[in-house]
């Protein structure tokens, strides 16, 4: 990556969705390379807002960073950001997340995921936006059984709402490619995990629980395969589809770690890291869930020069280390 490092600190990027999990982490990198970055967020209290707040307080000790309360789908907010700040490269991650809440509040997902959506394609080409890099899923590829999953794979029985407004995204962020020209890059994210990760997935979750000498949700009964991905490994891949030259005007990419691990692995890494034993309750598959995910990523290491690193050996140490530092000063 560091032909690109010396790049950085010539562009002003937004950064939607700056306060959550890979938005923090992706601010935070541009911004010790020298970057400008404005980040927007709307604090929602889909999670605790409190962890969102804690993550931005962290970037504004960085001079060159601009934190914004706003709301994506407020299109004339939006508007005077761009009148102001003149960003070129737009890192887009503000969505309603989580496949089993949009079983029970669609709306939510209509709303920030395709309205939201449609404001920034129409801001970005609008404002001669040099690139729009937004944030895909694994999920797009819904019911699909054939692993790993790659690029070229038709995603057309996505089984959430979710899955299916990732897969909007895509379409949408085509039309204004092939329309007016505007340079998208999609980054189909694979089960992120690390440090200031979010409170609704299963590492922390899992973590929560067995410190607190609960049981343990395991759906389909542990049969659960998933391509955890550090979040290092994706910064790593989120900077070059911002800056790499020479991609196509539409772009689609997996970011994963190539390797599905058991959710039984995992439970016992965790186990040894946290000295305690997890107690599972085994439960089926949840509706719009998938038993494997697993990512094909010689396009990104390609085009990217995308390159994962961190096993789940290593990955879930670092994460379990920040999540007793950050509780036992919260408590502070």
């Amino acid at each position: 990556m560091s032909e690109w490092i010396s790049e950085i600190k010539d562009h002003v990027y937004l950064v939607t969705g700056s306060a959550g999990f890979i938005g923090y982490h992706i601010s935070h990198y541009l911004l010790s390379q020298g970057g400008q970055v404005i980040g927007l967020d709307n604090y929602n209290d889909y999670y605790s807002p409190r962890l969102k707040q804690d993550r931005d307080q962290q970037l504004r000790q960085f001079p060159k960073f601009t934190s914004i309360n706003a709301d994506l789908t407020d299109l004339a907010s939006v508007d005077q950001l761009f009148q102001i700040y003149q960003p070129k490269k737009i890192c887009h991650l503000a969505a309603q997340a989580g496949v089993r809440y949009s079983l029970i509040n669609p709306f939510a997902y209509q709303k920030a995921n395709l309205e939201g959506f449609l404001n920034l394609l129409e801001l970005c080409k609008g404002y001669a936006v040099e690139r729009l890099v937004y944030a895909s899923s694994s999920s797009v590829y819904g019911g699909l059984t054939e692993l790993p999953y790659r690029e070229e794979q038709r995603v057309d029985t996505p089984i959430s709402l979710y899955a299916a407004t990732k897969k909007a995204n895509e379409l949408m962020a085509h039309v204004y490619s092939h329309l007016f020209g505007l340079p998208t890059v999609g980054l189909r994210f694979f089960t992120v995990y690390g440090p200031w990760g979010r409170p609704d997935m299963a590492m922390w979750l899992f973590t929560e629980a067995m410190l607190a000498g609960q049981p343990i949700k395991v759906f389909n009964y542990g049969n659960m395969r998933r391509d955890f991905t550090y979040i290092d490994d994706i910064v790593q891949g989120v900077v070059a589809a911002l800056l790499v030259p020479g991609l196509e005007p539409y772009e689609i990419f997996n970011l994963g770690n190539h390797q599905a691990e058991e959710l039984n692995k995992v439970i016992t890494l965790l186990e040894k890291e946290l000295n305690v034993k997890a107690t599972p309750n085994l439960l089926p598959i949840q509706p719009g869930d998938v038993p494997a995910t697993f990512a094909e990523i010689s396009r990104a290491q390609t085009k990217l020069a995308f390159q994962p690193t961190t096993p789940i050996e290593i990955g879930i140490p670092r994460f379990v280390q920040w999540y007793l530092d950050y509780h036992k000063s919260s408590e502070c």
